[in-house]
């Protein structure tokens, strides 16, 4: 049996006069694009623990709302990871994380080159894969029929 790890996958917004503004990151480990902040779960972790870890380490920002939309999927790895020795892909479960407005995104250096602010359709077009954009589209339908 292949085995997965576990991971969430965070869209990571501000609201603006009621509009989503999207956080995107330029990824240079592992492979190259654009992404949302993402990882993987440890062993006893609660997801929920994991999207403010890993969005704590990705950006350097706490959520202020975090929502667990259960939505799931998994992917595989193009390659084998030097750090994944055994590991074939990748689980997910979708988060929304909504953090305050702010320009200061501190990445990690190791895992992205840099950030962008984007609109829903700018991201759109700018993430790599296609379950994120799925992901992306959930979430902002979510946003609009949810107006704060």
């Amino acid at each position: 049996m292949k085995k997965y790890r576990k991971g969430v996958f965070i869209v990571t917004y501000f609201l603006e006069n009621k509009k989503p503004i999207y956080l995107i990151l330029k990824r240079k480990l592992h492979w190259r694009g654009y992404e949302f902040p993402k990882g993987g779960v440890k062993f006893f972790e609660f997801k929920r623990c994991a999207v403010k870890r890993e969005l704590k380490e990705e950006t350097g920002n706490f959520p202020i709302r975090i929502k667990n939309f259960k939505i799931k999927g998994r992917y595989p790895y193009s390659k084998e990871l030097s750090d994944r020795k055994g590991i074939y892909g990748q689980t997910f479960t979708l988060f929304s994380a909504e953090i305050k407005k702010t320009k200061k995104i501190k990445i990690d250096k190791k895992e992205h080159l840099s950030f962008e602010w984007c609109s829903f359709e700018k991201a759109l077009k700018k993430l790599t894969y296609s379950d994120q954009k799925k992901c992306l589209k959930i979430v902002n339908k979510w946003i609009k029929e949810n107006d704060w």
